[in-house]
């Protein structure tokens, strides 16, 4: 029940500016691709998480001669909470650690994306870490609303 609640709080909150896909939370960012992962980064940086790296997929194009918009995500996680989810269901790790996608579309807007840790656990059957997905999802819309909030 707690876990609803908070699903729905952090979604009412994300409301303005966001839109959503199957399993993924996106919102709009007022800043370039770079400065929004620069942002998101920083915030994760200061609350203990690792960043693991960051792919410029737009860099990755160009050097086979393609055009991408700005397209860069960053791969980022703590495994003290990223086990927890682990040990009850060892698939979820193809979806960890977890990661922020940055894109601008063509209408210029810059969005901000992460994998829905409610869609993970659904995904992978996890039924034993409300607790720890309450956790992730606070961190994330902190994490996000840092890199998104002029």
């Amino acid at each position: 029940m707690k876990r609803t609640v908070f699903t729905i709080v952090l979604t009412l909150c994300l409301v303005a500016g966001a839109t959503a896909s199957e399993g993924l939370i996106q919102v709009k960012s007022p800043y370039s691709v770079e400065q929004t992962l620069d942002r998101f980064e920083q915030a994760a940086r200061a609350k203990g998480m690792t960043i693991f790296t960051r792919i410029d997929h737009a860099a990755g194009a160009a050097s086979v001669d393609k055009d991408l918009r700005p397209t860069a995500l960053l791969i980022f996680g703590n495994p003290k909470v990223g086990t927890l989810l682990m040990q009850s269901n060892q698939a979820v790790a193809i979806d960890l650690p977890m990661k922020a996608l940055a894109w601008k579309d063509e209408s210029g807007q810059v969005w901000l994306a992460y994998n829905d840790p409610e869609y993970l656990v659904k995904r992978h059957v996890i039924k034993d870490r409300d607790a720890v997905v309450q956790k992730i999802n606070k961190a994330l819309h902190a994490f996000c609303k840092a890199a998104t909030k002029p």
